[in-house]
């Protein structure tokens, strides 16, 4: 059976792209999209990818159709960056087998969830 080996983008909505993008760039250093197909785009490090469909009340997705969840080396760094930058973020209480979580939104209310690996899932 043929697979396919990643996810290639995530695309949603947003009242002001450009500004949402400068955000994601600013505060979780992922580049904006390419203006042309000579450019490069952002590329991840390689590791776990989970996709999973859930009820449309989980409270992983923050009320939206979607959530998204973006693997970091050191939580407590990236925790501590986005609140010297204003940011709000809920770090959870928990250690879960596969690792730490924080959440935040963004500035258009998106879920985001960051993740710090461990177990199989750590690089």
């Amino acid at each position: 059976m043929e697979r396919v080996t990643g996810i290639g983008g995530l695309f949603f909505a947003a009242r002001d792209p450009e500004v949402l993008a400068r955000w994601y760039a600013d505060h979780l250093g992922i580049d904006p999209a390419p203006e042309s197909y000579g450019e490069p785009s952002w590329r991840q490090e390689a590791g776990s990818t989970v996709l999973a469909a859930m009820p449309t009340d989980s409270p992983h997705l923050g009320g939206r159709g979607w959530g998204v969840n973006f693997r970091v080396r050191d939580l407590d760094a990236m925790v501590t960056q986005l609140r010297s930058a204003g940011v709000e973020v809920e770090v959870h209480d928990e250690v879960y087998p596969n690792g730490r979580f924080a959440d935040l939104v963004d500035p258009e209310d998106n879920p985001v969830q960051l993740w710090e690996p461990a177990g199989v899932d750590s690089p």
